[in-house]
């Protein structure tokens, strides 16, 4: 094994040797022949010098095509990041622009003029709290107001039942008899009065006794209001009277309802005291409206009665 391949060494020396030679005898008979005949070297050069030419003529076209490239490149790179650029602030700037949206208060910039010179109406009613009560105002006098739902009364006993579902009628005599005497009275107290003095109906609510009952107990006077005319019952609110209306199925409730009729309004709607909801307190009514849905009841002066404050 090592015999054979000092052989092969030797034999690819020899060959090295000889092309080397013979690549060395090439070019000193080519320089010989450049001296001696330049015809016969040009023949023998041209060939490799064109070709030679080629290949220098060929590699500069394509440095220069790669040289181009990469100049139009670099000039769509940039074209393109300036382009996104404007883009980007375009619409960072369009997003941030205030827009007039409505429903939306915008306040005016510094240096603006006043938006709001113009006067607005005060509203016509507002429920506000004054101390511990709350208080609606806008009707014949300020209505000292209480819900039955409300947390301090909703679960507070009615007999054996309890206001918030049950409570309209002491929760209404409470508004009133706060309302138009001195006596503090409230929801609870109202509810333990009209329990002791027969008033209360188990699972029903109150009997509609409670009304001409209260304001006899507590100074004020409860009078049937027999009419059933829009214009007398707008004629009575706007002498400065309060009614109390006993509602059916409707707009207050889908049973039967106590409700404060507290005053009206100078284009003819009514404000009312709904001792279960100070929304539609806030709301104005038709007169006729209500008028459409008092209940068929005709008991007690049911349904409707008009309240008179002490002395009167």
């Amino acid at each position: 094994m090592r015999r054979t391949f000092v052989i092969r060494h030797t034999k690819r020396n020899i060959v090295l040797a000889s092309l080397l030679a013979l690549l060395c005898i090439g070019a000193a008979e080519l320089t010989a022949c450049r001296y001696f005949e330049p015809e016969i070297y040009e023949r023998i050069v041209s060939p490799v010098r064109y070709a030679a030419g080629v290949v220098v003529d060929t590699g500069k076209a394509g440095l220069d095509a790669a040289a181009r490239f990469c100049r139009n490149t670099a000039d769509s790179l940039s074209q393109f990041a300036s382009d996104t650029a404007a883009q980007a602030a375009a619409f960072w700037e369009e997003l941030t622009t205030p827009k007039d949206v409505p429903n939306r208060y915008r306040p005016p910039s510094r240096g603006d003029p006043d938006v709001s010179a113009e006067p607005t109406e005060p509203p016509v009613t507002e429920l506000r709290r004054e101390g511990n009560r709350e208080i609606l105002t806008g009707g014949t006098v300020d209505i000292v107001y209480y819900c039955q739902s409300a947390p301090e009364w909703a679960d507070q006993p009615y007999g054996t039942d309890t206001i918030g579902p049950y409570g309209c009628g002491p929760t209404v005599m409470a508004i009133a008899v706060a309302s138009l005497t001195d006596i503090p009275a409230d929801p609870a107290s109202m509810a333990a009065w009209a329990v002791a003095n027969g008033h209360w109906a188990r699972r029903g609510g109150s009997r509609h006794s409670i009304i001409q009952g209260a304001a006899a107990g507590f100074g004020i006077e409860a009078a049937p209001f027999p009419s059933r005319e829009a214009e007398d019952l707008t004629a009575a609110l706007r002498q400065g009277k309060l009614l109390v209306a006993l509602v059916g199925p409707g707009h207050f409730t889908d049973g039967g309802h106590f409700i404060l009729l507290r005053g009206i309004t100078d284009s003819g709607e009514v404000l009312v005291a709904d001792p279960n909801s100070p929304e539609r307190s806030l709301m104005l009514w038709e007169p006729q409206l209500i008028l459409d849905e008092l209940s068929s009841a005709r008991d007690n002066g049911a349904p409707l009665w008009v309240l008179s404050p002490p002395g009167t």
